[in-house]
């Protein structure tokens, strides 16, 4: 491979990657309710991991020439979209809520309790102490690794268009061999995700999450998006089965 070859997938990638869809809108409603957006991403970008398996092991072209695989698929895709875009719909009205210093506490865990803070000069005020226990903390953060895994990963699209992108900028004549060539761009778009949307989780965070009427916006967006996403995949299914 050369550097024309690594260039030229470089810069489809970053564009794929900054190009709104369900992914985006899991990282900026993640950015919103979690503390950390890191089990987030993760799960979103070992997705793409899954997918450049598939296609450096050769199942991807297998997949998408069973209809009856790409259907089940691209229904336990759409299904999962579905019940993540109502879900976040559902949640909009508590998306935000945060004074800028303090972190929300996410539904399931540990509630604030107060603590009294006296400061100089003042009879004292009340500040909110959070205490989440660690076991509770690791579960939230597993369901949203899970989560953003099945949102990337049990999107057919995803991987359709690994099938159908990485092959153009393999070389046949190069000395490294064709599964490796697919790993390394494979992974070149894993990386390009894991940047991408680690910004844009951090930027909804901190643009969004002092600004409750903005957040609440938002996270109902980014819900219809993702079932927006969701009813297309199924439209389409259906439509090819016509």
């Amino acid at each position: 491979m050369d550097f024309s070859q690594l260039a030229g997938f470089a810069a489809v990638s970053i564009t794929l990657a900054m190009t709104p869809g369900a992914d985006w809108a899991y990282c900026i409603s993640s950015g919103l309710r979690s503390r950390r957006i890191t089990p987030s991403v993760a799960g979103l970008c070992t997705g793409y991991l899954f997918h450049t398996a598939l296609i450096v092991a050769g199942l991807a072209a297998l997949i998408a020439a069973s209809p009856g695989l790409l259907t089940g698929l691209t229904l336990a895709g759409a299904a999962y979209l579905l019940w993540l875009g109502v879900s976040t719909m559902r949640s909009w009205r508590s998306a935000g809520f945060t004074d800028g210093t303090s972190t929300p506490v996410p539904a399931g865990e540990a509630q604030p309790e107060p603590s009294a803070e006296t400061g100089s000069g003042s009879s004292g005020s009340v500040a909110l102490a959070v205490r989440v226990p660690v076991g509770s903390r690791r579960a939230v953060e597993r369901r949203e690794f899970l989560k953003g895994l099945g949102t990337s990963g049990t999107n057919p699209k995803a991987l359709l268009l690994y099938l159908a992108l990485i092959p153009q900028f393999v070389d046949p004549a190069a000395a490294l061999a064709l599964p490796l060539q697919s790993l390394v761009l494979g992974l070149s778009h894993f990386g390009v995700s894991v940047l991408v949307y680690t910004l844009v989780a951090i930027g909804a965070r901190r643009l969004l999450r002092s600004r409750p009427a903005a957040a609440r916006a938002v996270t109902l967006a980014s819900g219809i998006l993702m079932v927006c996403v969701a009813l297309g995949l199924l439209g389409e299914r259906l439509l090819l089965l016509v």
